[in-house]
């Protein structure tokens, strides 16, 4: 997520994991960048160097590395603080890639210590004439057209779920809107990465009560979730009943018309799955309603709906790396099955060893997702 949404630490496995990769990595003199190859960037508490600020049309990679004392987050945001790709849960003393591609154009290069706030911001100047990725490869063309569609599908669903909760809220009817809580979230956390490109509307309609930054209102559903499972009641909650519309509307409208790069699809795949390590497997996102496992499984079904439209791509690029992904999809899937209950699930209070079981399994499928943006940006 943005920001305003990315959740609390890492799980235990991930961080220790993470922390031995790139321990040696650190160690090593930094290169003189010569003007080509990826952008290093060098984060902490109260800086973001990058060792140019002007890179070519096409694709261009910032390899991130936090020397700081706090979590970070490194962005590239287009005019508007249009998301054009992130990096989250950067630990401290820990290195990650984000593998982009901007066409020419002003940008701004942000590293968010504290995953909090409008960040540390310089620009990022964009020139030369690059083709894009879809207007010289077919198969990429017909990926980003696949998913639009589902994007397209999932931003219908989640309007009129919003408005039946909505409406419920408004209603008073606290049974009726509990139960449509977490149907409707479904929608949003599915295509939540896409939702998340739009500037401040993920924060205004998913943010925790902890995220909200101060002289701000906290708005959106987990003021009422709070609401309605510590008060029971709905009493109040009309105004950020209708916020909350309009701010899903304004959403949907925007998603149904955003072009998205195939490499927004590779790194929203995996997005969405670093939600599922820090907030979901945690119990940190719905904590009064206990509904996370909800959030989870649509995670992960959106992360899997993007793998799934650069699959062809995949398939001729890298056949093996698609039958790994295939087997940890299923192994994820297997592991939210042992907390199914009717249509749903059961409330989500899992215990120390069974939140890090989850969280291994979700690791075990994250490895091979980090890969694919590397995959897709071959030439």
């Amino acid at each position: 997520m943005s920001s305003s949404s990315a959740r609390g630490a890492f799980i235990i496995g991930v961080v220790l994991g993470l922390a031995a990769l790139t321990a040696c990595a650190e160690e090593e003199p930094a290169a003189k960048d010569d003007g080509t190859g990826p952008v290093a960037v060098k984060a902490s508490d109260s800086s973001c160097e990058l060792s140019r600020r002007e890179v070519k049309s096409g694709t261009s990679t910032f390899t991130v590395t936090n020397g700081g004392s706090k979590v970070t987050e490194f962005y590239v945001y287009a005019e508007g603080d249009r998301v054009m790709g992130e990096v989250e849960n950067i630990g401290p003393g820990l290195k990650r890639d984000l593998i982009v591609e901007l066409p020419t154009g002003k940008y701004q290069a942000v590293c968010k210590p504290g995953m909090v706030g409008d960040g540390i911001r310089g620009d990022l100047t964009v020139s030369g004439d690059a083709p894009a990725q879809v207007d010289t490869d077919a198969v990429l063309k017909q990926a980003t057209q696949s998913y639009q569609r589902y994007v397209n599908s999932q931003a219908g669903a989640l309007e009129e779920k919003t408005t039946e909760f909505v409406a419920a809220v408004k209603a008073g009817d606290v049974a009726k809107a509990k139960a449509l809580f977490p149907v409707s979230r479904t929608y949003w956390e599915r295509i939540e990465p896409v939702a998340e490109s739009f500037g401040d509307l993920d924060p205004k309609i998913d943010a925790r009560v902890n995220d909200v930054e101060p002289g701000t209102e906290w708005t959106g559903y987990h003021r009422i979730e709070q609401a309605l499972w510590v008060a029971n009641s709905t009493k109040g909650m009309e105004k950020y009943a209708d916020q909350l519309l309009t701010d899903v509307k304004t959403v949907v409208a925007k998603a149904k018309t955003v072009q998205l790069t195939p490499l927004q699809l590779a790194n929203g795949a995996k997005e969405l799955l670093d939600e599922v390590a820090t907030g979901k497997v945690t119990g940190e996102e719905d904590r009064y309603s206990h509904t996370d496992l909800w959030d989870f499984q649509a995670n992960v079904e959106g992360s899997q709906a993007a793998i799934q439209a650069l699959r062809p791509a995949l398939q001729k690029r890298d056949a093996a790396l698609v039958t790994q992904l295939d087997t940890q999809f299923k192994a994820v899937f297997a592991s939210l099955d042992k907390y199914r209950e009717g249509d749903g699930f059961k409330p989500y209070t899992a215990s120390e060893p069974e939140k890090k079981a989850l969280g291994a399994v979700v690791d075990g499928l994250a490895e091979p997702v980090s890969k694919v943006a590397g995959v897709i940006a071959q030439k």
